[in-house]
């Protein structure tokens, strides 16, 4: 069963990244016979600059100054700790994982999953969302001239380049191809920091 992410998670995330994109950590493509791996990691953060308890609208201000507005829905619990001065950091991760699936057997198509969790109360605001879709296609055909495979799935048929010759070698008409992509953001605030007297 399908969880909602909450709205204003992602518009956060969102506005956090798009305000302060700080750094971004690619991670090296892994391989392993029958499998390829690749993800990475943007880390962003923005500093609250207004608050608006009546409308629940956070401004957030990035590291070059730019500032924008975002709304906080009811879902985002502890609303009423957060204060000018807060860090709000956003940490998102994306990664996909395909498979060749021997023989085959698994059912072919898309799935999706989703899932939520928000701070508890008397926690500092926080808030995370993730997501994975799984894809399912058959090995129809295989060109060794340009190493493309042919998938067919329930509704399309797609040609996939392996730029691997091992990799390629290991796959054959009747095998299953599974890609697996999921991305997940977290966000949490950090209490402002007292100036020192």
């Amino acid at each position: 069963m399908k969880k909602l992410i909450p709205a204003a998670a992602l518009a956060v995330a969102l506005v956090v990244a798009q305000t302060a994109l700080a750094q971004s950590t690619e991670g090296a493509v892994a391989t392993a016979p029958g499998v390829a791996a690749a993800g990475r990691t943007v880390e962003a953060q923005a500093t609250i600059t207004a608050i608006d308890k009546a409308t629940r609208t956070i401004k957030l201000k990035g590291p070059k100054g730019d500032v924008k507005s975002v709304v906080a829905g009811e879902e985002v619990k502890n609303f009423d700790k957060l204060k000018v001065g807060d860090t709000v950091v956003a940490k998102y991760v994306e990664a996909l994982v395909v498979e060749l699936k021997k023989g085959g057997g698994l059912p072919l198509g898309m799935t999706e999953s989703t899932g939520a969790a928000a701070a508890k109360p008397g926690e500092s605001p926080g808030a995370g969302v993730a997501r994975q879709v799984k894809l399912v296609g058959n090995v129809v055909s295989l060109d060794a001239a340009t190493q493309t495979v042919t998938l067919k799935g329930k509704t399309r048929t797609v040609d996939m380049k392996v730029n691997d010759p091992e990799q390629f070698k290991l796959i054959s008409i009747g095998d299953q191809i599974q890609a697996t992509y999921t991305e997940a953001v977290a966000i949490g605030v950090e209490p402002k920091k007292d100036a020192k007297k």
